[in-house]
């Protein structure tokens, strides 16, 4: 599949304040994680259908969860828009 999303460099260090603490142990690669969840989700795909560039559906599957309990994707939002000059939804 030649039309993957990919977070550049400037994305990941925009997002990356939002982290939580890895408490540690260290996570799949972030960069790829998050790029195979935006993929997944702007194609309205099923996790096990995520190609395997991005990693594990699984994998996937429970950053998006855990992530998104935790309120991680909604700070991540409420940041990126709060940094806007415009406010936006």
């Amino acid at each position: 599949m030649s039309n993957l999303f990919w977070l550049t460099d400037e994305q990941m260090a925009r997002l990356r304040p939002f982290f939580p603490k890895s408490h540690g142990k260290p996570r799949v690669d972030d960069r790829r994680v998050l790029s195979g969840i935006i993929f997944i989700n702007r194609n309205g795909l099923r996790w096990c259908d995520a190609p395997r560039e991005y990693g594990p559906a699984k994998t996937l599957y429970n950053r998006w969860k855990r992530w998104g309990d935790m309120g991680v994707f909604a700070r991540m939002m409420e940041g990126l828009a709060a940094a806007s000059p415009e406010p936006k939804t």
